[in-house]
């Protein structure tokens, strides 16, 4: 599983011949908002002190996407937006079935990574597939309505290990249960926290983690209700610097 420090610890590996022409696993992330009290406040997680990469830092729920991600079973399907938005710059390969597994591929890791399941309780669920099987057994089938695609980072060229990153954005109130735990069951994410953005922003965080935070507050400032049809910001590497586009 990668998660989104994944994209900072990326650009500290050595570039390569054979690195160089590596082209970037889609991945996603997924911010979660707890708009309940006077402050917004985002979930964040320390990866654990085991990890070879980033031991210690504070990042949000996010890793690779499976192919198998884009059969699951919902209540309710992407946005037209959101759908459209994703389409957008996803090559030759581009497909609803694609835009489908990086959504659920966000709420997957955050139930492995946090132990939250987000969707809605159903009379049965039948998903069939063994890494959603906690879904299954509580009866409960994704969202994808309920969550909001807002911004894309590339892992540069000549990295051992890219990843082409979409990150999604929801509110609180999209968890319809979570582990007693308090952790998922990949225990990846420990000390899992919920913070106004501010004291996010002081925590020990990836720079793509921070840039990302900051793009979150920003959009929320403008569209509280995180309504379909915002702009999506993306981060990648062009012209031999990093920019940082709007589309």
């Amino acid at each position: 599983m990668m998660a989104l420090s994944d994209l900072d610890k990326s650009a500290n590996d050595k570039a390569g011949s054979a690195t160089a022409r590596l082209r970037p696993r889609d991945a996603a992330s997924l911010l979660i908002i707890d708009r309940s009290g006077k402050d917004l406040r985002i979930l964040m997680g320390r990866r654990h002190m085991r990890h070879v990469f980033m031991p210690g830092k504070f990042v949000f729920p996010g890793g690779r996407t499976e192919r198998a991600d884009g059969r699951i079973a919902v209540t309710s399907e992407l946005t037209p937006s959101d759908e459209a938005k994703l389409l957008l710059g996803m090559g030759t390969r581009p497909s609803a079935q694609r835009c489908r597994a990086l959504a659920l591929s966000a709420i997957r890791e955050t139930y492995e990574e946090a132990g939250l399941l987000l969707g809605k309780h159903v009379a049965a669920a039948s998903i069939g597939h063994p890494d959603w099987a906690a879904f299954a057994e509580r009866r409960i089938l994704p969202d994808l309505s309920a969550i909001r695609y807002f911004a894309r980072a590339t892992t540069p060229p000549g990295r051992t290990r890219r990843f082409d990153t979409r990150f999604f954005m929801t509110f609180r109130e999209a968890v319809a249960d979570s582990l007693p735990e308090g952790t998922g069951p990949s225990q990846e994410l420990e000390e899992l926290c919920w913070l106004p953005f501010d004291e996010a922003l002081k925590l020990d965080i990836p720079t793509i983690t921070r840039a990302i935070i900051q793009e979150a507050q920003a959009l929320l400032e403008t569209n509280s209700a995180l309504q379909p049809g915002h702009s999506v910001v993306q981060y990648a590497m062009k012209y031999g610097r990093f920019v940082r586009e709007v589309f």
